[in-house]
């Protein structure tokens, strides 16, 4: 089976095909016809339907601006004074963490805050049932008066004693020389000098009765102290500036000493912010340290408006190993209490501020084989693709520490379709062919 195809050609170009059965009359055509089977019929009309579609636009592409134009967006490279920072995520940690405990069991008489309040240092927190230990410092305080009668009395006995031990001396004197002369007996002599013995011991024995009674007067003042802090302990008050926490005991219950936290105070003002860096930034961080306090920048994930400002106050003392990273935290005054314990933050430490750094867009740079890369725009709208060696990223802009000048014009979106010497045509909204503004 075959089709008899007959070529239109109209003066003006325009191409139709017709079968054998249908005769187009219109004037100004050339008729020409074949016998062709439905496989050829098929390309050729494909190919008659290609051509009418070509509308004969000149250039590659076709694109407004000029033949083979890209279309790009472009940026001109800027020289500025660039912070080198460290971005990373840290968390808020309290500058101080009390649990308040009991040291002395007995009823929760009292408590003298809401949960959640800010309590200021030495502010009441809670009351325990003082009673006993009031009873406890009285006992302490008799039993002390109690071992100062027994010393005084120690004392009186030492000077009866020494008195009577100093006659019996003079007397066994005496009645020694008598006894040499033959006087007395040998009998009474002897008697005498037993009784001055005696009376010297005695004293003895005093002097010994004192020191026991004035070291029982240290105990019982030690036990008066003991009482007395006892006593202390049965008010709780507030060791920090502080904010409370849940009340873990409340007001009527039993407690018993150091057992159960009654609640917790975080120091809020000032406050932590904990993050870790890696490594590799430790000695620059060691460098700048040397040189002058670092200022750190903390912003919550839910109030990226609001920035903190403090300064790096601590590095720790060793390298996770399981991490490769280094504990650091920086300490913030927090007066409008921004900033929450257990809060994350992005946290920005600035090392130091390069001066005068040749700036790019990041969009403009390129990776390939051989690194990084941009596309310059000279002068003709060609582009250069022009290796560069970058430097740290600061917000959208990266530094480059080689391969371009202040002033040059590089492509910041469309760089998928061009190559080496590809003409293009900037499409950024009030600019000229080169970036800048018209």
């Amino acid at each position: 089976m075959s089709f008899q195809v007959c070529r239109l050609i109209q003066n003006k170009g325009i191409m139709s095909i017709h079968t054998a059965q249908g005769r187009d009359r219109r004037p100004g055509f050339r008729r020409s016809c074949w016998n062709l089977p439905p496989i050829a019929l098929a390309a050729l009309f494909l190919y008659g339907c290609s051509g009418a579609g070509s509308g004969g636009a000149p250039g590659r592409g076709g694109r407004k601006g000029g033949s083979g134009d890209v279309p790009v967006l472009v940026a001109v490279v800027e020289r500025k004074n660039v912070p080198v920072e460290i971005q990373v995520i840290g968390n808020v940690e309290a500058y101080a963490t009390i649990a308040v405990k009991a040291q002395v069991g007995g009823q929760l008489t009292n408590v003298y805050f809401h949960e959640g309040d800010s309590v200021k240092k030495g502010a009441p927190l809670f009351t325990i049932d003082p009673r006993p230990f009031d009873a406890a410092v009285n006992q302490a305080v008799a039993n002390h008066a109690r071992d100062e009668a027994a010393l005084g009395q120690a004392k009186a006995n030492l000077a009866r004693d020494s008195a009577q031990a100093r006659y019996a001396e003079a007397q066994a004197a005496r009645y020694a020389e008598l006894f040499q002369s033959g006087i007395i007996s040998k009998d009474q002599n002897e008697q005498l000098r037993s009784t001055a013995d005696a009376q010297r011991q005695a004293v003895a024995a005093d002097e010994a009765a004192i020191k026991s009674a004035e070291a029982a007067m240290g105990s019982s003042q030690a036990a008066i102290e003991t009482a007395r802090i006892q006593l202390d302990y049965t008010s709780i008050r507030s060791p920090i500036d502080g904010r409370t926490g849940a009340l873990n005991v409340k007001q009527g219950n039993v407690v018993t000493a150091n057992t159960v936290d009654l609640m917790t105070i975080n120091q809020v003002q000032p406050i932590y912010a904990t993050f870790a860096v890696p490594e590799a930034q430790l000695p620059a961080i060691k460098r700048y340290m040397a040189e002058s306090k670092l200022p750190v920048r903390a912003q919550p994930q839910d109030n990226p408006e609001s920035v903190e400002t403090g300064v790096l106050t601590f590095v720790d003392n060793s390298v996770d190993m399981t991490t490769g990273s280094i504990k650091l935290k920086g300490t913030f005054p927090n007066a409008d209490n921004r900033l929450w314990p257990g809060q994350f933050v992005h946290v920005t430490l600035r090392l130091t501020t390069q001066a005068n750094a040749v700036v790019a867009p990041s969009q403009a740079v390129q990776n390939g084989q051989n690194g990084s890369f941009v596309y310059v725009v000279k002068a003709d709208r060609t582009v250069e693709s022009r290796p560069v060696t970058t430097g740290a990223r600061v917000d959208q802009d990266m530094v480059i520490d080689q391969g371009l000048q202040p002033g040059e014009t590089v492509v910041t979106e469309g760089q998928l379709r061009l190559a080496q010497g590809s003409r293009v045509v900037v499409r950024n909204a009030g600019t000229d062919g080169r970036g800048g503004r018209s």
